[in-house]
């Protein structure tokens, strides 16, 4: 990897953390009936907020710098191969994925949670036939959605490079917070596509922009902005503190890798090199995690230290098994399978015909 490119990697690494421990709370925390100390529901609710306000800050930095990173894709190279290698290859991990994770979660669930009511129908995950499988994809409602996503923006930005129409998707980004369709997973691929649109689209720009920018001469209309953006969220319109979220992030990166040297053996660049494997993983394991302490807590079957020590730093521990666990998935991957689990199978090159 090139030196220019780590601080846009470490990033990736941190928003895939921020990913893990955002499942690691929302399936375990709310989910707490049985505490034994009064501190430890306190824990719990802390957690789950912790989880809420991070929301502007992890998503939309994401997609910006996935947008940014096939802006060539857009530009430049023909559909023929952009299908290959920004289409077809993200379609044959969510459907491998897709179907992993369902027979996956429902046989957790069945093992650890039979009394369980699943909502079949919200979650392809959770779905109890193939219709219901196969509609929960179509329609996003999967914790796969960042991948559905990644397809629906690379095709709509590429068809629409020629006009670009951010407003299009600033309005959708806006109206969906109070219009939104019937399906989770589908409200969030509207939401952020403005994210990713400017990232293909203006990144170059907006990139050397940031690089020239600097914060402390404009501290103050940044604070009034950020004032103005925190507002609008309390509001239901979390845009700008997002926009304003991903210029502090990237400027803070880079301007760490200007400062020191930054190098490719990086905890965050190894993550970040491996965002794929870690999101596809992490969610069966955090499933299986969550089902069985909370039947343990809410049994009070631990002693009350040890229930405090658990809500205190679950997510940390979960974030750190999930991430080993996603490395080593795609080494064995590698290793064996040709990286069949996170990369579609070299097709055969044809063979010409001889007389």
């Amino acid at each position: 990897m090139k030196q220019k490119a780590l601080w846009i990697n470490q990033i990736k690494g941190l928003c895939i953390c921020l990913v893990v421990i955002y499942h690691s709370v929302i399936t375990f925390y709310p989910h707490l009936s049985g505490l034994q100390h009064p501190l430890s529901g306190l824990l719990a609710k802390c957690w789950v907020y912790f989880n809420l306000y991070l929301a502007p800050f992890r998503m939309p930095v994401f997609f910006f710098i996935s947008g940014y990173l096939i802006r060539r894709y857009i530009d430049d190279v023909g559909w023929r191969v952009s299908f290959d290698k920004r289409i077809w290859s993200i379609v044959w991990v969510l459907a491998l994925w897709g179907v992993l994770q369902w027979q996956a979660l429902s046989h957790i669930n069945a093992w650890l949670a039979p009394e369980r009511e699943l909502a079949t129908s919200s979650n392809a995950a959770y779905a109890g036939s193939i219709s219901e499988f196969i509609r929960g994809m179509l329609t996003a409602s999967t914790s796969l959605w960042y991948l559905y996503a990644l397809i629906v923006y690379f095709t709509l930005c590429k068809l629409l490079s020629r006009w670009k129409l951010p407003v299009l998707a600033v309005l959708a980004s806006v109206v969906i917070n109070f219009l939104p369709l019937p399906w989770w997973g589908m409200n969030s691929v509207v939401r952020n596509m403005i994210y990713y649109s400017l990232g293909a689209w203006y990144g170059a720009q907006l990139m050397e922009w940031m690089k020239g920018m600097v914060i402390r001469r404009y501290w103050l209309p940044i604070v009034a902005f950020g004032g103005i953006s925190v507002v609008l969220w309390f509001a239901n319109v979390p845009l700008l503190l997002s926009l304003l979220s991903i210029l502090l992030i990237m400027k803070l990166f880079y301007s760490i890798e200007q400062r020191y040297a930054v190098h490719p053996n990086n905890l965050l660049n190894v993550v970040g090199s491996n965002t794929i494997a870690i999101y596809t993983t992490h969610r069966i394991l955090i499933e299986g995690f969550s089902l069985f302490l909370i039947g343990e807590l809410n049994g009070g079957n631990w002693p009350v230290w040890a229930e405090l020590t658990l809500i205190l730093v679950y997510p940390f521990v979960s974030l750190l098994v999930c991430t080993l666990f996603g490395l080593g998935a795609r080494k064995v991957s590698s290793a064996l399978f040709g990286d069949l689990f996170f990369a579609p199978p070299a097709r055969l090159a044809p063979i010409e015909a001889t007389r």
